[in-house]
């Protein structure tokens, strides 16, 4: 069972007040990984919430808690209903550690980016339709942070691997896969 497919069935169980499954035994949820849990409905973004750092000893805890977040806890959206499961696309990002950059050091379609001043952060995964530069993809950080664009703030980038429903997880030590975060 693939990341995606373990964010669905939690999804669903959490929307059906049913009991969680059991984390799938492959050793990629063993690792101690951020990630996002994004949800879709009819193309439009549904629900994403995630960590940056991991905040679960595990992988398959981590993304069961992100689920359990993108369907509830999204303030841009309503909890999602037991009548939207149908129709909902689930996807996983796991994350790289991220590291500061500069932004001619950003790639919009590679890396994502997180913007920092003070206690305000604003976050953007990579790979996004429509953001085809890093000047878009900063800014959207930016107002999603409600920091100013004159302001001073900090940017750091990092990478994800991207799950779709149906896709395998893939072995902790495929070149592909973010390096694991140890506590």
């Amino acid at each position: 069972m693939g990341p995606a497919d373990w964010a669905r069935a939690c999804v669903e169980a959490y929307v059906r007040r049913s009991p969680l499954p059991r984390p799938p035994g492959e050793a990629v949820y063993a690792r101690r990984s951020a990630c996002f849990v994004s949800l879709k409905s009819g193309g439009e973004l549904r629900g994403c919430i995630g960590t940056l750092t991991p905040a679960e000893p595990d992988l398959g805890a981590e993304i069961a808690r992100n689920a359990r977040a993108a369907a509830f806890n999204d303030p841009r959206f309503t909890p999602v209903r037991p009548d939207e499961l149908a129709d909902l696309s689930v996807s996983v990002d796991v994350l790289s550690p991220s590291e500061p950059c500069e932004p001619f050091e950003l790639d919009p379609r590679r890396y994502g980016v997180i913007v920092a001043h003070g206690v305000r952060r604003g976050v953007l995964l990579p790979d996004l339709p429509g953001v085809g530069s890093a000047d878009v993809q900063i800014a959207i950080a930016l107002q999603k942070a409600g920091i100013a664009p004159d302001a001073d703030f900090g940017i750091e980038r990092f990478t994800v691997v991207r799950y779709h429903e149906g896709e395998p997880a893939r072995a902790a030590g495929d070149d592909d896969m973010p390096p694991a975060t140890h506590a």
